[in-house]
């Protein structure tokens, strides 16, 4: 929640903390492959793989520029060697920039219509080079 609050602080939330809390924990966790980068006893990162979507990769705002998400997005592309696909917002620069340094190519925009945040939203898509 809090890197959703650095990179996003005028995205209309849709969910209270309560919630967001008890999806990850109930919902999302148990059910899609989670990766968490910790520091000592900190989580400093978590990245949530559904197929071959990365659904979710969160830093926690004082670990970015420092590699993590790095190599999670690495790690990420070794679990989906076929290539993977993800959604952001539009207004997410920083995470664009970083998607696009990683070689994801925007493959579709929308206007936020189908997101509950109602945001518009972009769709990248990564393929490995051909061999």
């Amino acid at each position: 929640m809090r890197s959703y609050a650095a990179a996003l602080p005028g995205v209309r939330r849709a969910h209270t903390d309560d919630e967001v809390r008890y999806w990850f924990r109930e919902l999302l966790v148990p059910h899609r492959e989670t990766w968490v980068a910790k520091a000592g006893d900190a989580t400093v990162a978590v990245m949530v793989l559904d197929g071959e979507e990365l659904d979710q990769l969160y830093i926690d705002p004082p670990w970015r520029g420092r590699g993590v998400g790095d190599r999670l997005v690495d790690l990420a592309k070794r679990r989906s060697p076929a290539g993977l696909e993800l959604w952001t917002f539009q207004v997410n620069a920083p995470a664009r920039r970083f998607y696009e340094r990683h070689g994801f190519v925007a493959a579709e925009h929308t206007d936020g219509s189908r997101n509950e945040e109602r945001e518009p939203d972009v769709r990248y898509v990564w393929l490995p080079e051909p061999s």
